[in-house]
């Protein structure tokens, strides 16, 4: 759907193919002794998609929706179970206010939905030379709720909103915020045990990993190593981001290949998904000798994530942790704001099924922090043409504060 983070490592690490193989080959016997953690994670079940269901439609009633619509991805999973991909045939699940979803996918697709289909659902096809939107209008006429406000999930693309507005003109078509994100932004127990479990494979990677890296390896070499032991772990890798020296004052990397050599940050940005859930955790450290500069910096970003852990306040406005950390900063002579050196980016993203979700910890998100949300913690410092820092652990709030996935490193010589 966007240009993420994700899309763009996967581009860049696919180019030094050969000399990663060569890393993976030296490392294998190193992986045999790593071991699957993930096995006594559990699926979410029948019970767990019964209280989505109910929640989102207790939320379309209370703000005078008749239905949502929702296109193929995370939120169609996360309601329904089915896992699909986008392409130019719609398939979606629109949920009415009452009563059983309705699953709309091509004919020759419908067995392959059905597969991963964890509710009691409608199924309803379209043929190749009829329009999808229409299918979609008929649910919703037959269910008497063509000429009620239908809520659009919000990555639904324009070509659908379009259609299904000429479908149903008496229908008020408006945002499905209200109840998809009403839904997804606060995890249940046994969401954020999944979101644990993936924060656990990322740690173990890490220690995994950090030991390794050597002199001359470049950054696709080291998250050829990290995605490896993620693996092994039990994880699927969703990114492994190794920025080294001047690169790692770029926040999400550069194309020239740098090497590792003594006096280098080396800083990581890595992930993975357990069962549908991400995990989201960056480690800087510098290979070989330190300076003062390094370790000041290390310091700050350090004592910087922590002021963010501390601001995050249940019914909080959810930019005041960002606002928090960029008094800190500047205090210390960042910025101003977004200005560098100094952090140039938000200081945390929803986090969940998506790597990036709804809200973020920036300024003026006044979105109030509530039981169940999960971040990042992430207030990097970015010096240009030197170096930068990002140490990144993701919380959740509990009904007392928040809560780690992580712990963050004790320090510059202990980074993972």
């Amino acid at each position: 759907m966007f240009a993420t983070r994700r899309h763009l490592l996967a581009a860049a690490t696919a180019l030094p193919f050969l000399s990663v193989a060569g890393a993976l080959r030296a490392a294998g016997p190193d992986l045999s002794r790593l071991q699957d953690i993930t096995r006594d994670a559990v699926p979410i079940g029948p019970q767990e998609y019964a209280g989505r269901l109910a929640r989102a439609q207790a939320l379309m009633k209370a703000n005078g929706l008749g239905a949502i619509l929702i296109e193929s991805g995370s939120s169609m999973t996360y309601f329904t179970g089915v896992r699909w991909g986008r392409s130019e045939r719609l398939t979606a699940v629109v949920i009415p206010v009452e009563g059983r979803p309705c699953i709309v996918t091509p004919f020759f697709e419908e067995p392959s939905v059905r597969q991963t289909l964890a509710i009691p659902a409608d199924v309803r096809v379209w043929q190749e030379d009829q329009d999808p939107l229409r299918t979609v209008a008929g649910f919703l006429t037959d269910r008497r709720l063509g000429t009620r406000p239908i809520g659009i999930e919000e990555t639904v693309r324009f070509f659908a909103v379009e259609a299904l507005a000429a479908a149903l003109p008496r229908a008020r078509l408006t945002s499905a915020n209200a109840v998809v994100r009403g839904c997804r932004m606060l995890k249940t127990p046994a969401e954020i045990a999944l979101m644990q479990v993936a924060t656990d494979v990322t740690i173990a990677a890490y220690r995994w990993t950090h030991p390794r890296v050597e002199a001359g390896m470049t950054g696709a070499e080291i998250g050829a190593l990290m995605n490896a032991a993620t693996r092994k772990l039990g994880g699927s890798p969703e990114f492994a981001l190794a920025l080294i020296g001047p690169a790692a004052a770029l926040p999400h990397g550069s194309r020239e290949v740098i090497r590792v050599a003594d006096g280098q940050v080396v800083l990581m940005d890595c992930g993975c998904t357990v069962l549908g859930y991400q995990s989201d955790v960056s480690r800087t450290w510098v290979h070989g000798t330190a300076t003062l500069e390094h370790r000041k910096v290390w310091d700050t970003v350090a004592r910087g994530q922590q002021i963010a852990f501390a601001a995050a306040k249940i019914s909080a406005p959810a930019g005041s942790v960002d606002d928090a950390v960029r008094r800190y900063y500047e205090s210390a002579g960042y910025g101003p704001r977004y200005r560098l050196p100094g952090l140039s980016h938000r200081t945390g993203h929803g986090i969940g099924m998506d790597g990036h979700e709804p809200v973020n910890l920036v300024h003026n998100e006044a979105t109030p922090l509530a039981a169940g949300m999960c971040f990042s913690d992430e207030p990097g410092l970015y010096l240009p043409g030197k170096f930068g820092v990002r140490l990144e652990d993701c919380f959740h709030m509990t009904p007392t504060g928040p809560k780690w996935f992580s712990k963050p490193p004790r320090s510059l010589d202990a980074p993972v």
